[in-house]
């Protein structure tokens, strides 16, 4: 089977995972720190701003936590985005409001976003659509002149970028993910970037069930009872650990190869693949942008894009669509006509990327692709007449 997305990791990996239990200690500790501090030099940010967690998805609760959310309050997403983005607005009391996004990028423009803002909304939570950046640098602006907060779901978009700025950091937080299936890859694990100091303490706090982490050891030294909790709120336990940390060192050392590795696919699939007809490939970035290219789109008919991807599973092909309509998901209750959203969604594939894939596997992709496009726009087009 040819996967969309694989993991790759080597003898560098295993080298750092070993001294991790040479060590013995594979918790939340100094390798944590070290990875905080050295994507925060990534990001070119302040290290007291970055948070290392178990998770994205724990950023993103993070983040709404930190924002004080209340009921009544609104949240514009794009349709077109993670559950765990919704999941986070409707845990944290608030109302996710699901806006449309542009039928080719996938990514919400400014318009759209200002669409649906209200007197309500109180924040604004985009996705960085298959690692392009989108209208990023004017959505900041919009939610800067309204007054709405903005957090940045950077999971897809490490290393893309708009004019040297890396995305995470043109709204108030920005959280990554580096789970098994994302371009860096730590197993399980996120980063949260907060907007101060005194805001990443409170997250990291929260993500260690809202309790200072260092307490008991400063309190073992001075009192007799130092294993008594006073939490400061109500918390979790989202804090990343040593192992991941180590693995996520290392990718992070190699993270440019691994871009300029998606970066060789993309142009390879981009020529393979723009004349097949009835199908589109992913738009060209914008002068200064810089995508992650976490992901291959392509969009064809409707009526075909769900046998096109039966055909390819058959043929030891696996595709699939991320992510589906979020406004069309009974559990967040919206009655919103997005047609752009849904038009994607239904006629949207994944092609498989990953830097493990070589230009054979990808040639094979493109080739096993063609033929299940054209037979089925043939098919379609029999029943059609």
């Amino acid at each position: 089977m040819i996967n969309l997305h694989q993991p790759d990791l080597g003898q560098d990996e295993l080298v750092a995972v070993a001294e991790v239990f040479a060590d013995n200690w594979p918790g939340h500790g100094p390798r944590s720190a070290a990875f905080e501090a050295a994507f925060a030099e990534h990001l070119a940010v302040d290290p007291d701003l970055v948070v290392f967690l178990n998770s994205a998805t724990a950023g993103l609760f993070l983040a709404c936590e930190l924002l004080d959310l209340a009921p009544g309050d609104e949240v514009v997403l794009p349709s077109i985005s993670f559950v765990a983005a919704a999941n986070a607005v409707v845990r944290a009391g608030a109302r996710p409001v699901f806006c449309d996004v542009d039928p080719r990028t996938l990514n919400p423009t400014a318009q759209d976003i200002a669409s649906v803002l209200t007197g309500r909304t109180r924040a604004v939570v985009v996705l960085h659509y298959g690692g392009a950046p989108g209208d990023i640098e004017a959505i900041s602006v919009l939610c800067r002149e309204r007054g709405v907060e903005l957090v940045e779901d950077a999971a897809c978009a490490v290393g893309s970028s708009v004019r040297g700025r890396l995305c995470g950091t043109f709204g108030d937080l920005g959280v990554w993910s580096f789970d098994a299936m994302k371009v860096m890859v730590t197993g399980d694990g996120g980063m949260l970037r907060a907007k101060t100091p005194d805001q990443a303490r409170r997250a990291r706090r929260l993500a260690y069930h809202g309790l200072d982490k260092s307490g008991a050891f400063a309190a073992a030294r001075e009192s007799a009872r130092w294993w008594e909790v006073d939490p400061a709120e109500p918390g979790h336990r989202f804090l990343g650990n040593d192992l991941a940390a180590a693995l996520g060192m290392v990718q992070l050392r190699r993270l440019p190869d691994f871009l300029r590795r998606r970066r060789a696919i993309t142009e390879l699939y981009d020529r393979l693949l723009s004349e097949v007809p009835g199908v589109a490939v992913p738009p060209a970035l914008p002068d200064g942008h810089v995508s992650s290219h976490y992901f291959y789109w392509v969009q064809m008919a409707a009526d075909i894009r769900d046998a096109v991807a039966a055909q390819l599973l058959s043929r030891g092909v696996y595709t699939n669509f991320r992510y589906s309509a979020l406004h069309e998901v009974p559990l967040y209750g919206s009655s919103a006509t997005l047609p752009s959203a849904e038009r994607a969604s239904r006629g949207t594939l994944l092609l498989p990327l990953h830097p493990r894939l070589d230009d054979l596997e990808v040639s094979t992709v493109a080739d096993e692709f063609h033929k299940a496009v054209e037979q089925h726009t043939r098919e379609s087009e029999r029943v059609g007449r």
